[in-house]
């Protein structure tokens, strides 16, 4: 792939696979073991740059870089750490759209490797069964958590709760800011980007209407 394809695909932030792409091998090596691992080339990569690591504050950086890349920012790589998405019988025979907003974004482009933040809003019509509502917020830190597309991080949020709840209603309308637009690039400080994915009733016009007024006014 030649470099100006290369940028071309970070800039535009192409990506033809709806799931994470992972090696077979993904998860054979322990955390332990990649955390060593990557706490090594990273010591090569401030190395190149010219950083001493014999200096006090720097000489501990690979081993803090490396350990949170593996525990804290790319967790949700790993599908043991996936959360029980726990569904309840609908009791109540609540039909009517329940909406769970303002859930934080703390995600990382996959082209660059930074930070993409900001905020997921979802809503579904219940048929037979019910989500505890931290359960939703669960799911979306989890699948932030890993290198990402914004527009597959939505995919991701809406089949997994389309799945877990056997209904097809639901939508997940995300808006974040990207450092790699903010930081580097254009740099453009102000601009954020919103993605949004529906199926069922949502398809439905005044459904998705109604979906947008909730969120709007809890906006303002």
């Amino acid at each position: 792939m030649n470099k100006d394809l290369i940028e071309n695909i970070g800039d535009n932030h192409i990506s033809t696979n709806i799931e994470t792409p992972l090696l077979p091998n993904a998860f054979d090596k322990s955390d332990d073991e990649k955390i060593e691992n990557i706490k090594h080339h990273f010591a090569k990569i401030m190395e190149e740059l010219g950083l001493d690591l014999t200096d006090d504050s720097l000489s501990g950086t690979p081993y803090r870089f490396a350990k949170m890349y593996v525990k804290e920012l790319f967790y949700g790589l790993n599908p043991k750490n996936k959360p029980k998405l726990s569904v309840f019988e609908n009791k109540y025979k609540y039909k009517k759209m329940l909406v769970e907003q303002n859930i934080t974004i703390d995600s990382s482009c996959e082209h660059h490797f930074l930070p993409i933040t900001g905020h997921a809003h979802i809503a579904y019509i219940p048929k037979d069964k019910v989500i505890g509502l931290s359960k939703i917020n669960r799911l979306v830190d989890y699948y932030a958590h890993r290198p990402q597309v914004q527009e597959r991080l939505s995919l991701q949020i809406l089949k997994d709760l389309q799945a877990v709840l056997n209904t097809k209603d639901v939508i997940v309308m995300i808006s974040a800011k990207h450092l790699c637009v903010s930081s580097r690039g254009i740099k453009d400080k102000d601009s954020f980007t919103t993605t949004i994915e529906y199926d069922g009733a949502f398809n439905n016009e005044l459904q998705r209407n109604e979906f947008f007024g909730i969120v709007n006014n809890s906006s303002t």
